[in-house]
């Protein structure tokens, strides 16, 4: 995909925010990565930051960013060879999503997302594969962890190779520390063929929540919504084409997803228990099956959406509860993948959601995700080959 040219390490933006004029950059934290995905933390104090790249790896940052020698994990062909992912840029498959279990510096439990790799498929062609979830425990040391797995959910078969989802959370707020949500797209293609995303019949398109914490392998939470009047009540929520990325406001607890568009709209979404977000009804705020009058009965419609050609593809990212810009705290930041065009929104004293063209100059970077650390402070992820780059939201006053 076309690349502008790449701006230097401190990218210098003047944006206006709450009425007042403030600074902010991105500063490069690492480099050298191969088509990294995500950043997040362990939750156990350390300042680590653990990087996951779609090919099958995971690295640790040390507090100072310095990237460790070895991975955490290996699951893609030079390591436990479990993930199905190629050097294709726009191949959807991989290892795709990682979170800690919120006791995780007591029990050393985290879990992983992953297209699996099917050694009965001819891997010179993009083929559907499945996707599945798999707990893991760290080792004794607490930079390395052990490689027996246990799958917790799936393998999902996927349909086609694309919109397989990618994020999994916990919610620390959800009054059950087991609980996990996964994001599972509506299998691909377009126009979603199989009508998976309005579909209670499968996972497709949907947010799902389980508990980890019981059963075997897991347990469905008593306070789902009752969704289906039979059978299991996994699906928190759906009609959803792909959410990409979601998270949790570490200080809410809301639930906010940037869901791929069809071919004109991105999306933001502010999710709650039993939500149908209306994909594909609709796509962002207009009708899109059929493409006039609708039927909008029962839909939750997303909060912001922008339009193709001020981007192609939405990245959702965080709310910020850092400490570096005050002003910022309680917005919510997102992307486009494509054109590395990056905004924040927040909420009046009305409810009324503004938009602040945040970064809004294109960046020049392919960014496939956000990253938040223990601290709260924001990361972007820029997706490359072999020049994949962690960069961190920061004051640029200061870094002059």
């Amino acid at each position: 995909m076309y690349l502008k040219k790449l701006f230097p390490l401190i990218l210098f933006v003047a944006v206006a925010a709450q009425s007042s004029e403030i600074e902010i950059g991105l500063k490069e934290i690492a480099n050298g990565f191969e088509f990294p995905v995500l950043a997040t933390h362990a939750g156990d104090g350390s300042g680590r930051l653990f990087v996951v790249e779609r090919l099958g790896k995971v690295w640790i940052l040390d507090r100072e960013g310095n990237r460790l020698t070895q991975p955490f994990i290996d699951l893609g062909p030079e390591g436990e060879d479990r993930v199905a992912s190629t050097d294709d840029t726009g191949d959807e498959r991989g290892l795709l999503g990682l979170a800690f279990h919120p006791d995780y510096e007591d029990n050393g439990r985290f879990f992983v997302h992953y297209s699996l790799r099917d050694p009965a498929q001819d891997e010179t062609e993009k083929y559907p594969g499945s996707t599945l979830v798999a707990e893991y425990t760290v080792s004794e040391d607490p930079n390395t962890a052990n490689t027996d797995e246990k799958v917790i959910f799936g393998p999902i078969e996927q349909p086609y190779w694309n919109h397989n989802g990618g994020s999994i959370e916990f919610n620390p707020h959800d009054g059950c520390p087991g609980c996990l949500y996964i994001g599972l797209g509506d299998g691909g293609a377009a126009n979603d063929p199989h009508g998976n995303g309005q579909s209670l019949d499968t996972f497709l398109g949907k947010i799902l929540r389980i508990d980890v914490d019981s059963g075997d392998p897991y347990a469905i939470p008593k306070d789902n919504p009752e969704l289906k009047a039979e059978g299991p009540n996994e699906i928190w929520a759906y009609g959803m084409r792909n959410p990409w990325r979601f998270s949790f406001d570490r200080e809410t607890g809301d639930l906010f997803a940037g869901d791929v568009g069809q071919g004109t709209r991105e999306e933001v979404s502010l999710i709650q228990a039993g939500d149908n977000q209306g994909w594909n009804i609709m796509e962002g705020f207009s009708c899109f099956n059929p493409e006039k009058d609708c039927d909008q009965e029962g839909l939750v419609l997303p909060i912001t959406q922008y339009d193709h050609p001020a981007g192609c593809s939405i990245t959702g990212g965080y709310v910020y509860r850092g400490k570096s810009f005050p002003a910022f705290v309680g917005r919510y930041f997102f992307a486009d993948y494509c054109l590395g065009k990056i905004w924040s929104i927040g909420q009046d004293e009305n409810g009324k959601w503004d938009r602040d063209p945040t970064l809004h100059e294109e960046t020049g970077y392919l960014i496939s995700s956000f990253g938040e650390d223990e601290a709260g402070e924001i990361y972007i992820i820029k997706f490359m080959m072999r020049e994949g780059t962690v960069y961190r939201l920061v004051d640029s006053t200061q870094a002059r």
